[in-house]
């Protein structure tokens, strides 16, 4: 009947069956953060709700000198199916042997998870060119280099995604962190336009910009500061480090092809564009 046929002409396209290794917890990240950032939390127990444990794939973490904390035990501690790769991200030659050294433990990098930063507040007026110069080297310029190595492999596989957490200061600004708010901004524009350049290879760049989570950083803030802050955000608390993966996990999906030069927010809404 002439029903059938129209039906048979708008068969989706998508019906051919998912297979594995088009799922994220089969392809290898390289997720760059510093080891206090508890990225045990976020890769294994945070994950395991989203039905992603850290032994489905390989994670290539990037540990910076933690005192008592060895290479060894901390492999150790993350599992087998997790490589532990030390690197200075102020030293360019280190951060362009990354993406070789994850490319020679995994076989591949599908997926690039930018999250180191570090932090040299002060005021303008007292900011010295070397605060100024160390942030932007390692949360701006680390980003670039690890980017510009990683769209290489990427673009030959004609697949890939490249997340780049930034933060809530990026747009929003904060006193006494011109240095880390430039950095941060920088980053989303970088990953705009890097996006425009890859996008026809299966290559998405986003951003994930979170406001106040639970971290090292935060830990730091004493109650008065933390109410304060916690003033201007709706949801009325703080987030969880778990909550900033699910975004991460989201963007680095195969249903997120449709998504590139995009920044997803989630700061509890404590700013909304």
């Amino acid at each position: 009947s002439m029903m059938n046929k129209k039906q048979e002409a708008v068969a989706p396209v998508s019906a051919a069956p998912v297979r594995p290794w088009d799922l994220p917890r089969f392809r290898n990240w390289l997720a760059v953060a510093r080891v206090h950032q508890l990225w045990k939390k976020v890769f294994g127990e945070a994950l395991a709700p989203l039905g992603i444990q850290v032994a489905h794939y390989d994670v290539l973490a990037n540990i910076a000198h933690v005192p008592g904390l060895t290479q060894q035990a901390l492999a150790a501690e993350l599992g087998s199916r997790v490589h532990v790769l030390p690197c200075d991200l102020s030293n360019a030659a280190a951060v362009e042997d990354l993406v070789k050294q994850a490319v020679e433990a995994m076989g591949s990098v599908d997926i690039l998870v930018n999250n180191a930063g570090i932090t040299r507040d002060a005021l303008a007026m007292r900011m010295s060119d070397e605060d100024w110069l160390s942030v932007i080297e390692v949360n701006l310029t680390s980003t670039f280099r690890l980017c510009r190595a990683a769209i290489r492999p990427m673009m030959k596989a004609r697949w890939g995604r490249i997340i780049n957490v930034t933060s809530v200061v990026a747009q929003a600004g904060n006193p006494g962190q011109v240095n880390y708010a430039a950095a941060k901004a920088g980053v989303a524009g970088l990953s705009r336009s890097l996006a425009q350049e890859v996008a026809s290879r299966g290559i998405t760049v986003n951003c994930v910009a979170p406001g106040l989570v639970e971290t090292a950083m935060t830990d730091k803030l004493n109650d008065e500061q933390r109410a304060k802050i916690l003033t201007a955000v709706p949801v009325g608390r703080i987030g969880r480090p778990e909550e900033i993966a699910a975004g991460v996990v989201f963007l680095a999906s195969v249903e997120a092809g449709y998504v590139t030069g995009a920044t997803l927010d989630i700061n509890g809404g404590g700013d909304m564009l």
